[in-house]
């Protein structure tokens, strides 16, 4: 029975599950973690095709304020996003990318996790819960001021870098604007050309419906982009707390350099 408990604390496996893989293993706590951790894995590829469409966004800002960091771990199931052992799990890979910093997904899902890799300790808690777990996004930002944010328990994750210090406070209110906003880009600079050609041409189909004249269709068009732009462009949106006021009125100087906002 001690066998049990010490292998349950460190695998997180049922009971019965447990004294099947001792054994097996003959008593081996060591190789009983590593049938355990061969069965989740063959358990979760069965699950391949599942869809992970719900999870946790989790974000976290470094203690002087300059980088933030996120990460998005999917699960099946509300239910599961909600279990410790996933919300646990999803921190600690925020904290390696924290600390490591990887360039991509595949570099995060071979860096190591007590032992094991990221991918592996992710199939394993796959295999324990019962449902297709993945990795999904996770980003960094840097600047002289940064702030993270996340909103209806973990559904939203925002993070805001500035470009000088001692506006984190300005920086935590942006966040919290782009949470509810979902600005699209940061400046119409940012827009294609592609995109507000489809644009112009859903108007201009319209108005025309309407029985606009064509000399006044140009114009219209014109204000129709600008509204646009106040809706997908950070700096062009209403700010959420003075709707008298755009984001680039209340920037005090400051530039943003980035944003990120996952949702899931």
């Amino acid at each position: 029975m001690e066998q049990i408990k010490e292998l349950r604390e460190r695998t997180g496996a049922g009971m019965v599950d447990c004294k099947k893989a001792l054994d097996e293993s003959c008593g081996d706590i060591d190789k009983a973690i590593e049938l355990l951790r061969k069965k989740g894995i063959a358990k979760a590829a069965k699950r391949s095709e599942r869809e992970a469409g719900e999870g946790i966004i989790v974000v976290k800002t470094n203690n002087d304020n300059t980088e933030a960091y996120t990460v998005e771990l999917n699960s099946e199931t509300d239910f599961v996003a909600r279990n410790e052992k996933f919300q646990a799990l999803a921190n600690d890979i925020l904290k390696i990318v924290e600390e490591k910093k990887p360039e991509s997904a595949e570099v995060l899902l071979s860096e190591d996790l007590n032992g094991l890799t990221v991918s592996e300790s992710i199939d394993n808690l796959s295999g324990v819960i019962g449902e297709k777990l993945a990795l999904g996004r996770f980003d960094i930002v840097k600047g002289s001021s940064v702030a993270s944010y996340s909103h209806l328990g973990g559904k939203i994750g925002v993070l805001v870098a500035l470009d000088q210090e001692g506006k984190g406070e300005l920086a935590a209110d942006i966040a919290m604007h782009i949470a509810a906003a979902n600005p699209r880009f940061l400046s119409s600079e940012e827009v294609s050309e592609d995109e507000i050609e489809k644009e112009k041409g859903v108007y201009k189909e319209q108005l025309l419906k309407e029985g606009k004249p064509e000399a006044m269709i140009e114009n219209i068009i014109k204000g129709k982009i600008n509204k646009y732009y106040s809706e997908v462009c950070l700096l062009d949106q209403e700010y959420i707390k003075d709707d008298k006021k755009s984001i680039k009125d209340i920037l005090e100087g400051a530039s943003i350099l980035k944003f990120v906002r996952l949702s899931l």
